[in-house]
């Protein structure tokens, strides 16, 4: 996809300096300066005072505060002028934080995020300040290639190789397509720099390699009209939150090119092996090539052989940018089907669990209506019967009693017994019997 600049910015709290100097003085500027003079000079400052340049200096990681709060004060057209009526009285009371727009840098400045992460500023970071530095100077090695010819090899983690592309106003015309790839499915980067004022390059746009099949690739489209790159770490940081809003947040890493065509002239472009630092809370973790170089190919291609393939890209970039938009109003209308049925799940818990409890009940009612239940209740009252209610059997000779309390009457006294049966018997047969046996 296109190369991207870095986006966002910093914040964080204006270093306590006693005696804070001018900032035109810090980035040795005068009030007349172009914002463009004003950048190239912070850049080089930046630069000189990195902490990775100044291990043994302590005074480096304050200085480069020092920067960078005059560049956050002339590098914003209103605090500026805030500045230059009232000096720092109005900055502060206003209550200014310092702020870096990292946009208006471009990707230089993924070479501070390891100051600015021991600052508690989360950046990734991920191309070396000796290289930018190299760069900026002047004194890399530029190599040519040809439009419609491709180089292969293999760089160092954390180096690059530069390509000047010298294009024609004819084929600045018809579009200009750089690509790397690596069959060997190495992690690395896909750099565009701009001629810097001072006669060297600055950073201007960045790609990182994916996966596209069997092989990593990274590209840049200049072909007049706006071609999209995916920020991977858009979705990455999404998935972690909500691994359903992963989907929907996916094409929300469409990041658009900030340079769509290039004019004539010769172009530099670099490769570099990647070494990718992850800021997470206080850790910070490499990988990528960590313990190999990167192998690659690059090559440049004029788009005029390929107008049907040009058609298309840009026929795509439009259907995904669409599918974007009807992604988030999907979004909107998953969610409210999503609550809804979690309230129907909800709800057939519960009313599941109702039904259940309503049967068990029933069970136990139902399960009142027996023989033990009817003898226990009818016990107090003196009569037994069975729970067919027709043909009553009654304990006699040669039987005995299925009753618990058939058993307590028997243990009474024989008087007693006697006139049970008499009650129960009068005017039956057996119950002379009966009579005469218990008598």
């Amino acid at each position: 996809m296109g190369g991207s600049k870095t986006e966002g910015g910093t914040s964080s709290s204006a270093p306590l300096i006693a005696n804070r100097r001018d900032p035109y003085e810090v980035l040795s500027v005068t009030r007349d300066s172009s914002d463009q003079e004003i950048k190239s000079a912070y850049r080089k400052l930046a630069l000189k005072y990195h902490p990775d340049k100044n291990a043994s200096n302590p005074e480096a990681s304050e200085l480069f505060k020092e920067v960078a709060y005059s560049y956050s004060i002339l590098s914003d057209p209103e605090k500026r002028r805030q500045y230059d009526n009232s000096g720092f009285e109005a900055l502060d009371a206003d209550g200014m934080d310092m702020e870096i727009d990292l946009s208006n840098l471009g990707t230089v400045n993924t070479m501070f995020a390891a100051l600015f992460s021991k600052l508690g500023v989360p950046i990734k970071t991920t191309i070396s300040a000796n290289v930018l530095e190299e760069a900026l100077n002047g004194t890399v090695t530029v190599r040519p290639l040809p439009i419609g010819t491709s180089v292969s090899g293999k760089v160092e983690k954390q180096c690059a190789h530069f390509f000047g592309v010298t294009i024609s106003e004819e084929q600045a015309q018809a579009g200009i397509v750089v690509r790397v790839t690596s069959a060997a499915q190495s992690k690395f980067k896909l750099l565009y720099f701009e001629q810097d004022n001072g006669g060297g390059y600055s950073l201007a746009l960045q790609e990182d390699s994916e996966k596209a099949g069997k092989v990593t690739a990274a590209g840049m489209y200049f072909l007049h009209f706006q071609v999209y790159r995916m920020d991977s770490t858009v979705n990455a940081l999404a998935m972690a939150k909500d691994p359903e809003a992963a989907f929907f947040k996916k094409l929300e890493g469409l990041q658009p090119c900030e340079v769509s065509e290039l004019k004539s002239g010769t172009h530099i472009f670099a490769v570099y092996g990647r070494k990718l630092y992850v800021i997470c809370f206080t850790w910070i973790l490499n990988g990528d090539n960590f313990f190999k170089t990167a192998s690659y190919t690059i090559e440049a291609v004029c788009a005029t052989t390929y107008e049907d393939t040009t058609h298309k890209l840009k026929d795509i970039e439009q259907q995904i940018l669409r599918k974007r938009s009807e992604l988030r109003q999907f979004e909107t209308e998953y969610r409210q089907a999503l609550a809804r049925f979690q309230e129907v799940t909800n709800r057939y818990s519960q009313e599941k669990q109702n039904v259940d409890e309503l049967l068990k009940q029933r069970d136990g009612i139902q399960s009142s209506f027996t023989v033990a239940r009817s003898m226990v209740v009818g016990g107090g009252g003196g009569g037994q019967v069975s729970n067919g209610g027709g043909n009553g059997k009654v304990s006699g000779e040669g039987e005995s009693s299925t009753s618990p309390v058939g058993g307590e009457e028997g243990s009474s006294d024989s008087k007693s017994k006697k006139k049970w049966f008499n009650l129960n018997l009068k005017g039956s047969g057996g119950g002379g019997s009966s009579d005469k046996k218990s008598g």
